[in-house]
C-alpha cells in the first residue's frame, strides 16, 4: 500500500483546525444568544414588576426612581425648550417624538423631561402643528425611565451628529431636531436641573400627540432559537472534525502496517 501523502496529511489537519474553529465559534454564537435571552427575560420581569408597584411623585426631594415605575409630577412646561426627536415611526409612519421639560412646582430651576408624546412628520409644504403645552400648573402621568430611548446614529459613523443648539433656545425660536437627547447634553443647553429619569407620558390630550410608545423586544424564545441552531452547527463542525480524526488515524495505522 502506498504511504500517505504528506500534502494530503496536512490538508486533512487544516481542514481538521478549522472545523474545530468552526465549532467552537458557533458555540459561543450559541452562548451569547442564551445570556441574550436571559437578559430579555429579566427585562421582562422588571416590566411586569414595575407595572405592578404603586405610583411615585417626582419632586425636589424625590428625584429618581426604577425604571418602569408608574410616576407623576406637578408643574409648568418649559415650551422654549422643547426637542424633536427624528424618526421614531409608529406603525410603519414616518413621525416625530416630542420632548419637553416640566419645572417642578415646589422646585423653580429643577425639571423633569417628558416624552409627551408622537406626531407624524408633515410632508412639504405642509408644516407642524402647533406643539405648545398647556400653559399653568398642569400634573403629568407616566412611566419612568433612565434616558430617553436611543436609535442607532449613522452620523456616529461619520462624524456628522446632530446637536443641540447652544443655548437653548434656538435664535430661530424653533424646536431643535435631533435623532439622540441625551439627559445631560439637554442640561447644558438650557441650564436645568434635570433629574436623572425621564417621563413618558400616559395617554394625555396634549396638543393632539399621541402616546403609543414602543417597548424593548422581549422575545427571548428567539433567542433561544437561534441559539438552538448555533449549537446545532456546532455539533455539525465537530463530529466532522471526529469523523476527520479517525481517518487521519486510520490513515495511519494502515501507513505503518504497510
Amino acid at each position: 500500500m502506498k504511504p500517505q501523502q504528506p500534502a494530503s496529511r496536512a490538508k486533512a489537519v487544516l481542514a481538521l483546525v478549522l472545523l474545530v474553529l468552526l465549532g467552537a465559534i458557533c458555540i459561543g454564537a450559541g452562548q451569547w444568544q442564551l445570556r441574550r435571552a436571559h437578559e430579555r427575560e429579566a427585562l421582562l420581569a422588571a416590566i411586569e414588576a414595575g407595572r405592578q408597584a404603586p405610583a411615585q411623585t417626582l419632586d425636589a426631594q424625590h428625584r429618581d426612581g426604577p425604571d418602569w415605575h408608574p410616576a407623576s409630577a406637578r408643574g409648568h412646561w418649559l415650551n422654549p425648550f422643547t426637542v424633536l426627536l427624528d424618526n421614531r415611526n409608529l406603525k410603519g409612519q414616518a413621525g416625530l417624538w416630542v420632548a419637553t421639560p416640566l419645572e417642578l412646582h415646589d422646585s423653580p430651576g429643577t425639571a423633569v423631561l417628558v416624552l409627551r408624546g408622537w406626531v407624524a412628520r408633515p410632508l412639504p409644504p405642509a408644516v407642524l402643528p402647533d406643539l405648545t403645552a398647556a400653559a399653568g400648573p398642569v400634573d403629568i402621568h407616566g412611566t419612568l425611565l433612565h434616558r430617553v430611548p436611543r436609535l442607532f446614529d449613522l452620523g456616529s459613523l461619520t462624524g456628522r451628529t446632530t446637536a443641540l443648539p447652544q443655548p437653548l433656545p434656538a435664535a430661530d425660536g424653533q424646536p431643535p431636531h435631533v435623532q439622540n437627547l441625551p439627559l445631560d447634553a439637554l442640561a447644558d443647553a438650557t441650564g436645568l436641573d434635570l433629574l436623572p429619569v425621564v417621563l413618558q407620558q400616559a395617554p394625555a390630550a396634549d396638543a393632539g400627540l399621541v402616546q403609543d410608545w414602543p417597548g424593548p423586544s422581549t422575545n427571548a424564545a428567539q433567542n433561544y432559537n437561534y441559539a438552538l441552531q448555533w449549537f446545532s452547527f456546532a455539533a455539525i463542525a465537530l463530529i466532522a472534525a471526529g469523523i476527520t480524526i479517525w481517518r487521519l488515524l486510520r490513515r495511519s495505522s494502515r501507513s505503518r502496517n504497510a
